[in-house]
């Protein structure tokens, strides 16, 4: 009797470059460790059309919000007094300039302004808060995007600056605008791009090369892998997406830090849309939703972080 074997099921050549750039960055990941109160790192990946594909200058105002209410230790929620802390609500404004030099060159700057509201226990048991309106980190960036004849990959480099303020009153060092320090960025993104949807990664490390004033923030590595999908753009020029982010840092470190509570590691959830609201304008916004988040000792964490891009391509 002849026995027919059935044939292999194999993915997708497309699937699996997606598959295997996400194993390279676990493996590439460090330990789970922590990371600040503040959390804000996790903004600095995922602008899928930020992802250079053509020479040009491109201009961006980003909002990104973030409410941290809820007190977390470890793997969970817990009693708010069991935190001096009660309340971190910031609103993040970045105005950014991307200038594609050449097919394989290009520059990135970021100057952000935050709105900072924070509520804590004073020594008496009473609530005191303050609010700070204040330019914080600059950040300064260089692409290659000359490995791939179509642009669709890049390694990125570059410096955080110590632009922002870090002696405001009532803010501890974690939770100020500024570091106070200079910070090495290091990062690579890759982009695929098939007839009706595309996948794209990226990663990006920050390294505080100093401290300032007894104080040196933990390193950072964000990750995101995203998936869109394309087949409503001409018609209705949107292009739906869905993001899985990463975010992981260590403890802060020096005398004026406070490493018991300080790092964590978050997955999110990250459903998004990008859409051409007219010749070179487009309009980003993304919701994400942790699915994941350890936090060292006990800091305040955000339900959910939100993010709204309007980029303009001259």
């Amino acid at each position: 009797m002849k026995i027919s074997l059935a044939k292999p099921f194999r993915l997708p050549q497309e699937l699996r470059r997606l598959l295997l750039f996400g194993a390279i960055v676990t493996l590439l990941s460090p330990a789970p460790s922590s990371a600040c109160a503040c959390g804000c790192s996790v903004f600095s990946v995922g602008a899928r059309w930020m992802m250079a594909t053509s020479e040009g200058l491109r201009a961006f105002l980003t909002y990104d919000y973030m409410d941290q209410y809820d007190n977390w230790n470890g793997w969970h929620s817990v009693a708010p007094d069991l935190n001096d802390d009660r309340l971190i609500r910031s609103g993040f404004y970045t105005l950014g300039v991307q200038d594609m030099l050449s097919r394989d060159w290009g520059i990135i700057i970021e100057a952000p302004v935050w709105n900072r509201y924070f509520e804590t226990t004073d020594d008496g048991g009473g609530l005191a808060s303050v609010k700070h309106i204040s330019p914080a980190d600059v950040r300064v960036m260089g692409m290659y995007t000359g490995i791939s004849e179509d642009m669709s990959t890049a390694i990125q480099f570059g410096l955080k600056l110590p632009t922002g303020p870090f002696n405001q009153s009532l803010l501890d060092r974690d939770t100020q605008i500024g570091s106070g320090t200079t910070d090495l960025l290091l990062g690579a993104y890759q982009m695929r791009q098939l007839d009706t949807w595309g996948w794209f990664g990226q990663v990006l490390w920050e390294h505080a090369f100093n401290y300032r004033d007894e104080y040196r923030p933990g390193d950072s590595f964000d990750v995101t892998v995203g998936v869109h999908y394309d087949n409503l753009q001409q018609t209705y020029r949107i292009v739906p997406m869905l993001q899985l982010e990463a975010s992981i840092r260590s403890s802060d470190s020096g005398p004026s830090a406070d490493p018991a509570n300080t790092g964590y590691d978050r997955i999110y959830i990250s459903p998004g849309i990008e859409a051409n609201l007219f010749q070179g304008i487009q309009l980003y916004a993304n919701l994400r939703i942790p699915l994941f988040t350890h936090v060292t000792g006990y800091q305040l964490v955000a339900p959910a972080l939100f993010e709204v891009t309007l980029g303009y391509s001259l």
